[in-house]
């Protein structure tokens, strides 16, 4: 950052936002536009397009007097309070277009002169002028200042002689009678003049050369745009007084013929050209240097952040500009892009009334602007310049967003660390806030979602137990992942890098899910402290996946855990994991039924939502049964093919016939193949202690197991049984 040039108000912000303002469409467009659309019809233009443009000078304003704008102007704004990733996406074609602007500008520069030397190399003129503008841009931005007091000062004497000319005479040449001249609706010559009010960025991109950025860039902006307002609301009254609806249409130089000298004029054209391209070749640099240095751009090109001398000039980044707009300009012809360049610029304005409206309607303590402006007003902005961008040219409209957005992918994928905040945070808090309030107490089985808190205590020792609630969430329900901290020594720093090194480790293998670290004396009564202290509103977990006690002499204390979480109307879901066969293929689920209330409507739903999980994708449901006679089965199978059936997942149905034969024995017979088994497990009792040691026994050895065990007061059986349409 650079605080050498100290610029004020005047010579860093009103300076080059007026010269951009009162550009060359004021002096080779203003005439068409009031031919085109009559003087009622270009105030009206005026009025809206200066509208839009005050609304987001408003926005501008209300930023730039919160935080310390820095090197970067416009992209500076977006990423610290939208995002880095936003403000990259929008900060990297505004580099672009401006870049190419200044290629735009010389251009138009050149043709003028070709107009008035016929004799000379019109190209050749094209890029010594943006050679010259760039070395100007090179020496200092108070040089470029200076310089552009005198461009200033061409413009001003170009309005005086327009203002004291007088009529126009007859035409130089023979004219095209009125009703042959092809004419424009009014939102076609609406979308030729708003550029020439798009000139506010001019002194905001000069952001990290002003002494005072808060004050200045409200005060410098504000100013353009009211005199830039003033004047052309002036200018259509004498261009209508003074010339036909013909000539006006037809003569680009038409104020020439008007002014007292008209040499004036050119000069006025000159100047407009020239100090447009000058704020572009020192706004470009600036913007790319502070891309660079946040790390937006590749380590190979940091660096483009570098700057030089008291100024900070960023000389690496203007030789780039310069190579960008030379080479537009060798191609001479830049028609086909300049819409979408305009795109790019109105995109910018769109995003930072965005930025302005969010800051406001979130109403952050940290959000402190000296210049306040209701949200609405920067909503309205936002719209406003959405609405143009279409009017003005729709493929274009695509084009740019199109890129935006691909950018801001490429962002996201590459998770840029700001050291700032911004109000992407404020979004989710006000979003989950209203979430909740809005939650309520419903059994509601069409929206149900196995919200998990998985008991796993180190991942990387029960890795299983994360996964298997991974495939079960489906990216749609909260998984919590949690562990007690039994060492009284752990403090609490060390707890929350404990946090923070768990959270790392399931974000690099791409699980999302919450992280809650307890302290208790073991860890079956931390768990149980869960049940009552974890939880927020409706969204407290409604399903506790556990992993299988190993040790004989913890049963006591982990079956009282489970009762515990019955008691908390919590399902229960026990993870008998087989260490050798894990999940197997992923391809067979068996769910041994006892019936559609209780367990069985939650086996089913679990269980479909295993199949339709990706790494479970198309597995195969078997729904068994198990009855003691072949007349039992008789009745029992259309039953539970009705109810399967219903499910719409593609589950068959086995009913087994036992014959005499103990239910665990037909079960390992009939499983053993499967990759997974979902059994029911009774409500916790007296005597539930040797009953779970029964059901541990029975699936020794077998494929990996889920005991589950329904609680919550939910009718699952609703979930999973759709009726026949």
């Amino acid at each position: 950052m650079g605080h050498g040039a100290g610029l004020g108000t005047f010579g860093g912000v009103f300076t080059p936002s007026i010269l951009t303002i009162l550009g060359v469409i004021m002096y080779l467009r203003f005439g068409w536009v009031v031919g085109n659309v009559g003087l009622v019809g270009a105030l009206l233009i005026v009025t809206i397009s200066t509208s839009i443009t005050f609304l987001t000078a408003l926005s501008i304003s209300q930023i730039a007097t919160d935080q310390r704008v820095r090197v970067g102007g416009a992209y500076y704004m977006i990423s610290r309070s939208l995002g880095i990733e936003t403000g990259g996406a929008v900060g990297i074609p505004l580099f672009f277009a401006q870049a190419l602007s200044v290629a735009l500008y010389t251009i138009g520069f050149a043709e003028s002169v070709k107009n008035v030397f016929p004799q000379v190399d019109e190209r050749l003129v094209g890029l010594l002028t943006t050679v010259a503008v760039a070395l100007l841009a090179l020496k200092s931005a108070r040089a470029a200042i200076r310089a552009q007091y005198f461009i200033m000062g061409a413009i001003g004497l170009s309005l005086v002689s327009f203002f004291l000319g007088g009529s126009v005479g007859p035409p130089d040449t023979v004219t095209v009678p009125l009703g042959d001249i092809p004419q424009e609706d009014f939102w076609v010559v609406f979308a030729v003049f708003f550029p020439a009010v798009t000139g506010i960025m001019a002194g905001v991109n000069m952001s990290g050369d002003l002494k005072e950025p808060g004050k200045a860039i409200p005060r410098g902006t504000m100013a353009a745009v009211g005199v830039g307002y003033l004047i052309y609301m002036i200018l259509p009254l004498f261009l209508a007084m003074r010339a036909d609806q013909a000539q006006l249409i037809q003569e680009p130089l038409i104020m020439r013929r008007m002014a007292l000298w008209g040499d004036a004029i050119i000069l006025g054209v000159w100047g407009a050209t020239l100090s447009s391209a000058v704020g572009s070749i020192m706004g470009a640099p600036r913007v790319l240097q502070a891309l660079a240095r946040d790390g937006v751009l590749p380590a190979s090109l940091r660096w483009l952040g570098r700057g030089s001398g008291p100024e900070d000039t960023p000389r690496a980044g203007t030789a780039v500009t310069l190579g960008i707009a030379l080479g537009a300009v060798a191609l001479g012809n830049l028609n086909l892009i300049a819409p979408v360049l305009t795109m790019f610029f109105l995109t910018t304005y769109g995003v930072l009334n965005v930025a302005a409206g969010l800051e406001r309607l979130l109403g952050s303590p940290s959000f402190r602007p000296r210049f306040r402006v209701p949200w609405y007003l920067s909503a309205l902005g936002a719209v406003g310049c959405a609405s143009v961008m279409f009017l003005v040219n729709p493929v274009a409209t695509v084009v740019a967003v199109v890129v935006v957005l691909g950018i801001y992918i490429w962002l996201e994928r590459r998770e840029l660390q700001s050291a700032w905040g911004d109000v992407r945070r404020g979004i989710w808090m006000a979003l989950t806030r209203a979430g909740l309030l809005r939650l309520r107490a419903i059994r509601d089985p069409k929206n149900w979602r196995p919200h998990l808190l998985v008991l796993s205590g180190s991942p990387t020792r029960r890795w299983y137990l994360i996964r298997f609630a991974n495939w079960l969430s489906h990216r749609r329900a909260l998984i919590t992942v949690s562990s007690v901290i039994t060492d009284e020594s752990v403090t609490l720093d060390r707890q929350r890098a404990m946090e923070t090194t768990i959270n790392d480790y399931l974000a690099r293998r791409g699980v999302e899910a919450l992280i809650r670290l307890i302290r208790a004396p073991d860890p079956f009564e931390g768990a149980e402290r869960l049940v009552e202290a974890y939880g927020l509103g409706e969204l407290s977990p409604n399903t506790y996946l556990v992993g299988d006690s190993e040790v004989p002499e913890h049963r006591d204390a982990y079956c009282r855990m489970i009762a515990r979480f019955h008691e908390g109307r919590r399902n229960v879901v026990i993870l008998h994991y087989n260490a050798e066969r894990r999940f197997g293929y992923r391809d067979r689920i068996d769910v041994w039924w006892g019936g559609l209330k209780r367990n069985g409507g939650l086996m089913l739903t679990l269980a479909y939502l295993l199949q339709t999980s990706v790494d479970w994708r198309g597995a195969d449901i078997r729904v068994k049964m198990v009855v003691p006679t072949p007349e039992a089965a008789a009745g029992a199978r259309p039953n539970l093919e009705t109810i399967v059936g219903s499910m719409r997942s593609g589950a068959s149905t086995e009913v087994l016939v036992s014959d005499g034969r103990p239910f665990v024995d037909i079960m390992k017979e009939s499983s053993r193949d499967a990759d997974i088994i979902l059994l029911g497990m009774r409500e916790p009792d007296d005597e539930f202690q040797p009953y779970y040691e029964r059901m541990r026994d029975a699936v020794e050895g077998m494929p990996t197991a889920a005991f589950v065990l329904a609680a919550e007061d939910m009718p699952f059986g609703d979930i999973v049984v759709k009726p026949e349409e």
